[in-house]
């Protein structure tokens, strides 16, 4: 999930928990797609399917396609879908506790998912395990998989190990793609001797620093400390944790290489970080961030891929491989359990199901099936793929947090890398505000 969707009002999300409280279980309510044709092979399979998820506008054109993909070989299953934006959680919640939860979902939060485990509210994907096992790499099946059950599997992926550059301030520069971190910082000073500042930052959105941290503690400190921080089982007092921090004030102490400097970047959105650089003349050559970059400008910018803006990787950091993955994406589960269910649920696991969304482009898919051809041009092919083949892949830490740490504007992880941001100096505050912060938070999460 991206989180800089518009939010549904708060009368919007009553409105809308109420109206799943009241259909979901039914054939009542929601969107229907049953276009039929097709095969006939699974005509015995019938009834109807709820689904919610964040997608809206043309996420929800193309999840639309899907659906009528599935009807290709379900043509007696009636599926609908109901968007309910960034509000999904609380929307979920209601419904959950209401006692009539949609029949599947698309969640971001792998937290959430296992709230919802915990309470019993979640019935197993057992059956799709043997296509979630032969098509999804190993790291996916585990973050889905509860207690020794499956209970849930990404479906549409995001891939936030990219930098996005402005190609003719690179090329300006005569400087390459950098492969490893020492790389970005000897390039970073050669695009400022250049003329053009190098990072385009925005600091205002407290997400973005996050993003950054765990690019580089994943690289640094290697998967299993990443895993034990995500779950606090190591303080953020722990050295790999400052280390970290240290090679991040790397970035925040070259001022002067910043769009606007440090108080230009902590009043900089995201959508600005990215105007910055997909522009010409560039106001910055690079803003390290997802493969969502490029649709935050989409209908603004008149540079086009390849030619006016490119990416690459996020570096190699240490001795660390320049194949490594932090990501987050949409897990589907299931609040139900029958036929219909299932064979929608089987669909998406499949490498179809992938397909009939990858070829309409806006998604990349961890699932293996999906090879390059099946996305519209070369550059969606290339971050995509990377999600399915890269030798590690771990979940986005401030997802993986309590809402409180990890993903609330304003408090916790946001705001103490804002104040790094402005202060990189401090590596030892910053590291005890982290774990003053992220000890509160867990500590209520737990009870």
């Amino acid at each position: 999930m991206i989180r800089h969707r518009l939010h549904l009002s708060v009368l919007g999300v009553v409105a809308l928990a109420l109206a799943v409280l009241a259909g979901c279980g039914g054939n009542n309510g929601g969107s229907t797609s049953t276009s039929g044709g097709g095969g006939t092979t699974n005509a015995n399979v019938s009834g109807s399917v709820s689904v919610m998820a964040v997608w809206t506008g043309d996420e929800q054109k193309s999840f639309r396609a899907v659906i009528d993909a599935f009807n290709q070989q379900y043509p007696n299953v009636n599926v609908r879908y109901t968007s309910a934006g960034d509000n999904l959680p609380t929307v979920l919640s209601t419904a959950v506790q209401g006692g009539n939860p949609p029949d599947v979902a698309a969640i971001a939060q792998p937290g959430l998912i296992q709230e919802f485990q915990a309470k019993g509210a979640l019935r197993p994907l057992e059956y799709a395990r043997g296509a979630v096992e032969a098509n999804y790499p190993s790291d996916f099946v585990q973050l889905g998989t509860i207690d020794g059950k499956l209970y849930s599997f990404v479906y549409k992926g995001a891939n936030k190990s990219t930098v996005w550059n402005n190609v003719e301030a690179f090329r300006n520069a005569g400087v390459e793609a950098p492969a490893t971190w020492d790389d970005l910082l000897a390039a970073a000073r050669t695009l400022k001797a250049s003329g053009v500042d190098a990072y385009s930052i925005g600091g205002a959105d407290g997400w973005t620093l996050t993003d950054l941290f765990e690019n580089v503690y994943l690289r640094q400190a290697g998967p299993d400390k990443y895993d034990q921080l995500s779950r606090l089982q190591i303080p953020w007092t722990d050295p790999s944790v400052r280390t970290a921090l240290r090679t991040m004030a790397q970035v925040f102490s070259d001022r002067s290489n910043i769009v606007g400097g440090t108080s230009g970047a902590l009043q900089t959105d995201f959508p600005k970080s990215v105007e910055n650089v997909f522009v010409n003349p560039a106001k910055g050559a690079m803003v390290i961030e997802g493969d969502f970059v490029p649709g935050v400008v989409a209908g603004q910018t008149k540079l086009r891929a390849g030619t006016g803006y490119d990416e690459f990787p996020f570096p190699a950091v240490g001795g660390s491989s320049a194949n490594v993955v932090v990501g987050g994406g949409d897990s589907i589960v299931a609040f139900r359990d029958n036929p219909a269910v299932e064979a929608f649920v089987s669909f998406l696991a499949s490498p179809e199901g992938a397909k009939a969304w990858a070829q309409r482009g806006g998604f990349s898919s961890p699932n293996r099936g999906v090879t390059s051809s099946d996305y519209p041009d070369e550059l969606t092919a290339r971050i995509a793929t990377a999600i399915s083949g890269a030798d590690t892949f771990r979940f986005d830490m401030s997802d993986l947090a309590p809402a409180a740490f990890g993903g609330t504007p304003g408090q916790g992880e946001w705001k103490i890398l804002q104040d790094f941001l402005a202060n990189p100096s401090d590596v030892n505050g910053t590291a005890e505000a982290l774990q003053k912060s992220a000890q509160k938070a867990y500590a209520s999460q737990r009870g």
